[in-house]
């Protein structure tokens, strides 16, 4: 089992922008010592939900500064970067690190986003396949033409290429973000593994665990493919003593910043939405995910190992919001879970 941080730089009421990366990378540091496998980074614009719109940007200071966990992208968003750029920078990455980077991949939102970048709803609703097709093509081949609707342009060569790193993996790990039939298909037609969702359980990440081992096996992929896939679940970590200690602290900080972040997405056609009760939504996390003592996170994280078939976690650990109690949820996650999972 591999356990890693999920970073979202999340700026909490009262607190500046600045203060919120500073805890992001500091949390990543922390990992680092405290034996977590890897941390990945989320990405979002304009909004206090999450203060970094650059995860590979964060990455790249990351790997410069750790040494052995790796560093992923959870996930950068698609619509609204070229395939090409990102193909760029991941290889480059991946090069330079000597195979430590993670790429994490999604289709986003229907976001104010499309419009400032300019990728424009159709991005959003129908782009996806082509724009993920055409990263994987720079990712593992030696040079690239765009022949989509899209993206259309003259051969190329892939320049780094990833092969030269100097590890065994042909290129950065890709990782698909799957919230619907719709993109596990995507993925598991491409054989390529899933990162699962916060606000997902253990019955519905079975489910879509099963469903994609059946459509990765329909479109012609092989048995050690299908069963070696590294999924991943998302998750709330929080240790303390006592459970309604570790509960005390997510329901204190949680719910306001849900409500201040949530409430700044602006979409880019207007459409009306539905945002989750941060109450309510918090205390669905605790009973979710591994949140309380350290015996019953080690219990919670192999029993949705177990239902899932999942080995890989990125557990959020900044939900108390604060630097110091952050920093001491990492170190407990690495000293008293960590040795206990195998």
């Amino acid at each position: 089992m591999r356990v890693g941080s999920f970073v979202l730089a999340a700026q909490f009421p009262g607190q500046g922008q600045g203060e919120a990366l500073h805890r992001a990378v500091r949390s990543v540091e922390v990992a680092e010592e405290a034996g977590l496998d890897m941390a990945w980074l989320a990405e979002h614009h304009f909004v206090p939900y999450g203060t970094c719109p650059s995860a590979v940007t964060l990455a790249a200071l990351l790997l410069g500064r750790t040494r052995r966990i790796r560093v992923g992208t959870a996930v950068s968003v698609l619509p609204t970067v070229h395939p090409v750029a990102l193909g760029e920078q991941a290889a480059l990455l991946h090069v330079t690190s000597g195979g430590r980077f993670s790429l994490g991949v999604g289709r986003g939102g229907p976001w104010v986003d499309l419009e400032v970048f300019g990728a424009g709803l159709a991005a959003y609703e129908r782009g996806f396949p082509e724009s993920l097709d055409l990263l994987m093509s720079w990712l593992r081949e030696p040079s690239v033409a765009g022949t989509g609707d899209r993206y259309a342009f003259r051969e190329v060569p892939v320049v780094p290429r990833p092969s030269e790193a100097l590890s065994d993996a042909p290129g950065p790990e890709v990782v698909v973000a799957c919230t619907s039939p719709a993109s596990v298909r995507l993925a598991a037609e491409r054989g390529l593994p899933m990162l699962l969702g916060i606000h997902v359980g253990d019955e519905e990440k079975a489910e879509m665990v099963t469903l994609w081992r059946q459509l990765a096996r329909a479109a012609g992929r092989s048995a050690e493919e299908i069963h070696g896939a590294a999924h991943v679940s998302a998750g709330v970590c929080q240790i303390a003593d006592r459970r309604a200690d570790a509960v005390e602290a997510l329901v204190k900080a949680m719910p306001g910043w849900l409500k201040q972040g949530l409430d700044a997405h602006v979409t880019v056609d207007d459409r009306e939405r539905r945002m989750r009760d941060p109450l309510a939504y918090t205390e669905l996390l605790c009973g979710l995910h591994p949140v309380g003592t350290p015996r019953l996170c080690v219990d919670r994280l192999a029993a949705t190992s177990e239902r899932t078939g999942i080995s890989r976690f990125a557990l959020l650990v900044e939900g108390s919001g604060d630097l110091a109690s952050t920093e001491e949820n990492v170190r407990r996650l690495g000293a008293e879970v960590l040795p206990h999972l195998g």
